[in-house]
Order: structure tokens, then sequence, then C-alpha cells
């Protein structure tokens, strides 16, 4: 019904729809993000884990913090897993869910910002003290129709970011940072350099814009890296001359499957998270725990008490073969994971996902098929989201990339499997490991939910893994 609504009703009253409702809840709610200092991140990849390590940096700092993001919500002591399958959550529950931040005590949010969540105002009210900019690459083309409206959506926040006045608040920390007092809080961009459009992000008047990468000269004399794009300082119009610049270099970096480390100044960085690309997840942390006065000590200590993301990289079942559950739903993502996964020590790679239906990025399927039987030995194709889709064809599509690489398989000895249901595909998955095989579940993470032809039904894929070894085991 709601699919049918937006093909009969024109757009520009859509619009219209959601920009009223967002000024209503607002109105409603009395305007609850004025009184805390609010944390925007976006970007295509890394917001949901940037979004969870600057929450317990600042936690771990002494501050009651707020957290609305993909992977869960916080409201000071209270937190719970996203059930709703959206980044961001409609305007009034997330008005309602920022009101409930401050009468906890709340001094900061920390707000996950989807692309989608801007077209539909649900930013609209949300008065952001500090942007953080992750990277850019194609996705959601076909919701905004090209990647220049992907990209200018994402650019609307900064733009508000430079017109907004700075806030004036009372910050009472329970930790030792600094006597209550009344602040002045400064409008701040943190961006990832890596990516060649930072330089857009970057390009606004604000009062300090702090950049983040890995050295560069570091990445080049190291062949076994991943590759990442570097993009030095970008050329700024002379109009900001008077902004407060800096940087954050990650160097002596270093990822396996124990974790990550990296340097910043001399001051050491470890952390159990998986994947290099957590090492700029935890920059991009770092460098708004900079821009907040935290010293870099404090800030390693923090970062080294996060042992997992939930759903990210996160190793659900590690004795004689390990079980690696991770979001990357698309390309770039599950090239990443395969990338990093791929050198480590492991005998066979296995991975079970699917693809998105529901109108979703189409063209990503057979690419997703290519990637998969280039670096993985075994390849079990099941449901995603399908939504309204036929999975049988979503599986096929898929499958149309993996023919394609043909000769270029990782192995000659490859398998492949199509198993609709996705209990049944990581049970098989589980069933034919062997020692020292890493099992990667893709697609899903830590989402409550899966998307069927019948509407939503509870899903977990991390619980769904421990139910199976529970019942082997019984």
């Amino acid at each position: 019904m709601k699919s049918l609504l937006k093909k009969l009703i024109p757009k520009p009253l859509i619009q219209l729809y959601h920009y009223l409702l967002a000024n209503l809840a607002v109105l409603v709610y009395l305007y609850p993000s004025r009184k805390m200092i609010v944390i925007g991140i976006t970007g295509t990849k890394g917001k949901s884990t940037t979004s969870y390590l600057i929450y317990k940096m600042l936690e771990h700092a002494g501050f009651k913090v707020g957290l609305s993001s993909t992977i869960m919500f916080k409201a000071g002591d209270r937190e719970w897993l996203n059930n709703k399958k959206m980044t961001m959550i409609g305007r009034f529950q997330l008005q309602k869910l920022l009101s409930q931040m401050v009468k906890v005590g709340c001094q900061y949010a920390v707000v996950e910002t989807s692309s989608e969540g801007i077209a539909q105002y649900r930013h609209l009210g949300i008065d952001y003290d500090i942007l953080v900019f992750t990277g850019l690459t194609p996705e959601h083309i076909e919701a905004h129709g090209s990647f220049e409206n992907y990209k200018n959506t994402k650019l609307k926040i900064f733009r508000d970011l430079e017109k907004r006045k700075n806030k004036k608040l009372t910050l009472s920390p329970e930790g030792e940072i600094r006597q209550s007092r009344l602040v002045e809080v400064k409008k701040i961009i943190v961006a990832n350099t890596e990516s060649e459009h930072a330089k857009d992000f970057l390009n606004f008047n604000v009062n300090q814009k702090i950049s983040y990468s890995l050295n560069n000269e570091q990445r080049a004399s190291n062949n076994n890296q991943k590759e990442l794009v570097n993009v030095q300082w970008p050329a700024l119009s002379k109009t900001l001359s008077l902004a407060e610049r800096s940087r954050v270099e990650g160097s002596m970096f270093d990822s396996d499957s124990s974790g990550i480390k990296f340097k910043v100044n001399n001051v050491d960085f470890k952390s159990r998270l998986l994947g290099q690309f957590n090492i700029l997840n935890s920059l991009a942390a770092v460098s708004v725990g900079l821009s907040q006065n935290l010293g870099l000590d404090k800030i390693s200590k923090a970062l080294k008490s996060v042992t997992s993301v939930p759903g990210r990289m996160e190793v659900v079942y590690n004795k004689n073969f390990k079980v690696i559950v991770d979001y990357a739903h698309e390309p770039n993502s599950m090239e990443r994971v395969y990338k990093e996964v791929s050198a480590w020590p492991h005998n066979k790679i296995i991975t079970v996902f699917g693809g998105t239906g529901g109108g979703r990025d189409k063209s990503k399927r057979p690419k997703m098929g290519a990637l998969a039987a280039k670096y993985c030995d075994t390849i079990i194709l099941t449901t995603d989201d399908p939504y309204q889709d036929d999975v049988i064809e979503i599986s096929n599509n898929i499958e149309n990339g993996i023919k394609n690489v043909g000769a270029n398989c990782h192995s000659p000895n490859k398998k492949l499997f199509k198993i609709i249901n996705r209990k049944e595909a990581i049970e098989k998955a589980i069933n034919i490991a062997e020692s020292d095989d890493i099992i990667l579940i893709l697609g899903k993470g830590s989402e409550q939910k899966i998307a069927l032809k019948d509407g939503y039904h509870n899903w977990d894929d991390r619980e769904v893994v421990k139910n199976i070894f529970k019942s082997s085991n019984s």
C-alpha cells in the first residue's frame, strides 16, 4: 500500500508532507537537540561503527551520551538494538528519542545521518554541532537518481551547519574532564581525506576542520596493505582561512585476525576490532575526541575497551573455525571484508549472502557475485531482504556475476549452493566448515528483522548462529 501511494501521489506533495511533519515533530518536542552537543555522522560506509566508537569514547570519558544509529539506540543508561530497519527513524520517533536523551541528562547526542533521512527531512530541526564525513561511494543511486544527487543530499547538513550560530551550554561531566561551566560549542567538520570528495565536505565556513587519513608513505611501502585513495589537503577558498585546521594521521598501522593497531603522534592505539577499514573509523573517533579536548591517552584507553561492534565484523564463533557476521551488503563493503579476511591464515573462505530487493541497486548483484567468486572457496546464495522481489531471480542475478568470473576464480574447485531459507543456508555453511575455515555471513549484521513478501519477521544472524550450535550440542 505504501509503495502504491508513493506512485500515485506527486513527489512534491510527498516532500511537503515530510517537511511539515518534521517541523511539527520539532515543535511538539521543543527542539531537544539545542540542549546537547550533537554529533552527526554521514558517509557511505563506516557510519555505524564510527557512531558507536564516538559514543563509547565519550561515555568512557565520563559524559552521558545518547545514540541513534543503524545498530542501536541509547538514552543515558538505557540502550536497545535498532529493530526499525531504518538508519534514521521517523521524525516524531527521532525527536522523541532526542527529548528522552535530554531528560536523562545527556550532554552529547550521536546521530547517524543517512541520505534517505535527509531527503525525507528527518534531519530537520536537529541542531548539529559536529559533522563527520566518512567517505562517499556510489550507493542508493536508484533512490536519488544520480551520484551527484546522492552527494548533494548529504551536503545539505553541512550547508546548514555553516549557517547555524554556536550554542552556549553548561557541561557537567561525571568524569574529571572539566568543571561544570558555560561553554560556547564550536561548529566542527571532521572529514576522511582518503575520499576524493572530502574537499567538498570541508569547503564550509565553520570554527574548526579536522582531516584524518592513514600515512601515505607507509602504505606505499607496504605491498600487503589495502588499496586506498589518498587525497591531499584540499585547496579551500580564501574565505575559510580563519578556520582552525588540523590533521590526524594514523601511522605504523597494521591489521590481522586479532585486531588493529596504529599510532597517532606516537601514542599507541590497539583494538580487537577487525579490518583495516576500522582504523579509519577509529581515526574519525580520535578526531572528534581531540576536538572535545580529550587527550590521546584517554582516547586510546577508551577505544581499546571496545572489543566489538554489534554486527560489524563480529566474531560469533571462534573454535575450530571462525564465523563472522557483517553488515556488508554491496560491492565496495563486501570487497573490503573479503580482502581483509583473505590475508588472514585460513583453510577455506565460505560466504553466505543474498541481494536486497525492493528496487534497490539491481546492477550491483552481478558485481557481488563476481567478488565472491574472486575471493571465496564456497558460495551459498540465500535470502537477504527481498521485500516483494523474487528471491530466485535475485540469486540468478548474483550467479551471473559468478559465472562471468570464469577462469579467474580464486579456486578451481569452487562450490556454489543456492539455499533460499537463510537459516538453512547458515546451517549448511556451518555443517560443511572444516578446521581453520572462515565463514562470512554478510548483508544483515545486527539487524533485528528480515523483510519478506509477507512483511517483516524477527531475525538476527548472530542469534541464528548461536542457536544452531546450541542445537548441535544438545
